[in-house]
């Protein structure tokens, strides 16, 4: 491997990175949606079925989790216009918004309030399934409401589920799991939120603490899961399973979309800002989303300047053999979602000729843009939500596809925040008003 300075050399931008400041990078790879799609071996067929798989479950999900009934099972969240906070935005970073903007509210998924309520509890379910199934308790023709019964929850409580996380993907598989009737322990970083832990204990869930980054969580978790062949191990770098259940949310934004009456096309492209932390959520989405639209969608992954791990690992092409460390950086970021220190080699390399680029923002922005948009929509959302909310000013001021078009579709997904105790969000607000 290069040392720093080489690679800056190289690669100027990121001298920029190092000194923390808040970056726009422009994917060079980036290109034909349809060869990129055939090259990442992933296809229509396999996220069709974890689309169909969660349709299988939504009779059980139903029955278990009352919030959802509305919905009929589907774990979902609303796609909403801000067009208060684009006039904010637009006044703050003094540049026009000529496109329409909308809000992704993940932070409003029920049953664990944000994006990994998709891929973490697909994943779980996809285990919970093979494992009925292998003991013949049911068939897909079957009705899934008999998950609640006693005799899966007896085969489930022989089993263990175990996943290292910052907060949300731990929340998502520990709520999911416990109600589900396996033993089930989460292996959380110390950036995770004390609520999340207290959150997860009272729920059932054993929560290991470390007082190591992300990375030492989810090795822990690997290796004592590796041991224990009762033991299935959530791997948020390398999982294709969760992988697969953010791609899923492809089609439901393609439908919200076509609802309201939004076209996606070559004249009214898509622009779609994502929060990153090690990749996987991220990812999966963007795939669903090129699966979609193709060349007419525009997704950026958005990390904190202390933790630009996806960044510099698709800048160098290094992916998982390079840390934000390796750069001077010390992941230290309010985001805790966000909180990784090198991404996931499996989500970088599928990404490579599919994503448009990554940008940075500081927390101090994200702060100021949480109240923004508190004042402006009546939307409270957990800082890491907020990492995309400056993806237009960043994709306008440089240009990029059209982006200044009034055609255009700005896409901000908001990741979560619906579970955040009132009192830690008065503080989170308080900040930003600063």
């Amino acid at each position: 491997m290069l040392q720093t300075e080489q690679w800056i050399k190289k690669l100027p931008l990121l001298q920029q990175i190092v000194d923390k400041k808040e970056v726009l990078w422009v994917n060079p790879l980036n290109g034909n949606s349809a060869k990129g799609i055939e090259q990442s071996g992933i296809s229509f067929k396999d996220v069709k079925e974890a689309s169909d798989r969660l349709q299988r479950f939504a009779p059980y999900i139903q029955a278990v989790f009352p919030e959802t009934t509305e919905a009929h099972g589907i774990i979902e969240s609303p796609l909403t216009a801000i067009p208060e906070m684009k006039q904010a935005l637009a006044h703050t970073y003094n540049t026009d918004i000529p496109g329409t903007l909308l809000i992704k509210q993940d932070n409003a998924l029920p049953i664990s309030g944000s994006i990994k309520a998709r891929g973490g509890i697909y994943e779980v379910l996809k285990h919970a399934e093979t494992l009925a199934i292998e003991q013949g308790l049911i068939s897909p023709e079957d009705d899934y409401a008999k998950f609640a019964e006693p005799a899966f929850r007896n085969v489930f409580a022989k089993h263990k589920i175990a996943v290292g996380s910052t907060g949300n993907l731990g929340l998502s598989i520990g709520i999911m799991s416990a109600q589900l009737g396996f033993n089930v322990t989460v292996h959380m970083s110390a950036d995770a939120k004390q609520w999340k832990k207290d959150l997860l204990r009272e729920k059932g869930v054993t929560v290991v603490e470390y007082a190591d980054d992300y990375s030492k969580a989810v090795e822990e978790g690997r290796r004592q899961a590796e041991s224990d062949s009762l033991c299935h191990f959530v791997d948020d770098e390398n999982s294709l399973d969760l992988f697969l259940g953010y791609a899923v949310a492809g089609e439901r934004v393609a439908a919200q979309l076509k609802e309201q009456g939004r076209v996606v096309d070559a004249d009214h492209p898509l622009f779609v800002y994502l929060p990153c932390g090690v990749g996987g959520g991220p990812g999966g989405v963007a795939f669903g989303l090129k699966l979609q639209f193709g060349d007419n969608v525009h997704c950026f992954f958005a990390e904190p300047t202390n933790a630009p791990c996806m960044t510099i690992g698709m800048m160098t092409q290094l992916h998982d053999k390079v840390s934000v460390a390796d750069f001077g950086l010390d992941n230290h970021t309010a985001a805790d979602g966000l909180a990784v220190g090198t991404p996931s080699g499996f989500v970088g390399k599928k990404m490579e000729p599919l994503l448009a680029g990554c940008y940075t923002i500081s927390d101090d922005t994200m702060f100021k843009l949480l109240t923004m948009t508190a004042d402006t929509e009546g939307i409270r959302l957990e800082p890491s939500a907020l990492a995309g909310m400056t993806g237009p000013i960043h994709t306008i001021q440089n240009d990029i596809q059209n982006a200044a078009s009034s055609s255009a579709t700005h896409l901000v997904w908001a990741t979560g925040g619906s579970m955040v105790p009132e009192t830690e969000m008065d503080i989170y607000y308080g900040i930003g008003r600063k």
